[in-house]
């Protein structure tokens, strides 16, 4: 994610800002523009000094200080481009369901932070044959399975909870569970459905992460009975993604958003990793790109040293890795894949990536990957 800063007294800011705690001006998130922006009164709605000429409103959402987005300010849509695809929202009768909603929409944003800047469709809302929705339920009186189903992603806000979401991550033998990572795993499903199912890119996929078409529920229960293959993460980014086609591209979609994300970050801290150890040549890098702009290639050799150096800062803290895995060369010839569709999609849902182009770019990693260490 970029730096934001203050336009009126230059204050950095976190994306979920709602006022400058420098000057006090009131704050808010301009999707189209992807900036926080400040904020003036005038007559009654807002103007944001990141576009003079623009008047905005807050998303209805804000009301329960669940959501910083801005929408025009003579839009006939009451909520923000994230919140309008909400179905359904916990009982706020509840203290803890607010609670717990407001953590899962700051995930979501940050989703939707990365939906926008990777240009990818996103579909309408109830009632479009490529809608986009969400259901946030607590389980009152009956289970609730976070997942995707035909443009459905459901999550239980008891995944928002610190407590529970680690009796999960424990009981399933997760290295990392969390909200943000749950959103970027489910909404791959949903661009399975808009990028590859029924498209000519189907037959490289296949390739790669298998025969979607096998039983879906019998290789989950597979899975759940017998474990991982012992060689997984020779082929798999997760132990997880081994259980079904589906689900490895869910779990390599969600990685490439991380590391996405995360080298932006690093770019905008302008983050550089200069090892002083006798091979820290190897393990140099710094992150002056867009990852939005380069190859694979460069990101993952920027990714790897980036994400040893904080780990091991992590491990100074007493605290888990930051990134508890191992990228083999079958999972970054995945990454390609997945780099290549979405690059490809161009803001379209009917515009999957190109068979050729994308068919020479895995091939292509698959020959770097594949490629001997030079001798000197």
């Amino acid at each position: 994610m970029k730096l934001f800063e203050c336009q009126h007294c230059g204050q950095p800011l976190y994306f979920e800002n709602t006022r400058c705690e420098s000057c006090g001006h009131k704050l808010g998130y301009l999707p189209g523009r992807g900036t926080v922006t400040a904020l003036e009164d005038d007559n009654g709605v807002w103007r944001a000094l990141a576009d003079p000429d623009g008047r905005y409103r807050y998303c209805a959402n804000a009301e329960h200080e669940v959501c910083n987005w801005l929408v025009a300010a003579d839009s006939d849509e009451q909520f923000c481009a994230a919140c309008r695809h909400n179905r359904t929202i916990p009982d706020l009768s509840v203290p803890q369901n607010l609670f717990n909603w407001r953590k899962i929409e700051t995930a979501k944003h940050r989703l939707f932070y990365s939906l926008l800047r990777l240009k990818l469709p996103l579909g309408g809302q109830a009632g479009d044959a490529n809608g986009l929705i969400f259901d946030f339920k607590s389980a009152a009186g009956e289970p609730v399975m976070t997942g995707h189903a035909n443009g459905v992603i459901t999550i239980n806000i008891a995944e928002a909870d610190d407590a529970e979401r680690e009796r999960a991550r424990h009981a399933l033998g997760e290295p990392y569970r969390t909200l943000l990572g749950h959103f970027r795993h489910e909404i791959a499903h949903y661009y399975w459905d808009q990028l590859i199912k029924d498209k000519p890119v189907i037959t490289e996929f296949r390739q790669l992460f298998g025969d979607e078409t096998i039983d879906y529920g019998e290789s989950l229960k597979r899975h759940y009975d017998n474990g991982p293959p012992p060689d997984w993460n020779e082929h798999f980014v997760t132990a997880y993604a081994s259980s079904h086609p589906w689900e490895d591209f869910a779990e390599t979609w969600a990685h490439y958003f991380h590391m996405v994300d995360t080298l932006e970050t690093a770019k905008a801290f302008g983050l550089r990793v200069r090892p002083r150890v006798t091979m820290g040549a190897e393990l140099a890098t710094a992150v002056d790109f867009d990852p939005h702009e380069v190859e694979m290639e460069r990101i993952v050799d920027a990714w790897l040293p980036l994400t040893f150096a904080v780990n091991s800062i992590n491990r100074s803290m007493g605290v888990p890795d930051l990134y508890p895995f191992v990228l083999a060369p079958t999972v970054i010839v995945k990454l390609a894949f997945i780099h290549a569709l979405i690059h490809g999609a161009h803001g379209s849902a009917d515009a999957a990536a190109p068979e050729e182009p994308l068919r020479a770019v895995v091939a292509g990693l698959k020959r770097a990957v594949a490629a001997p260490e030079p001798t000197q």
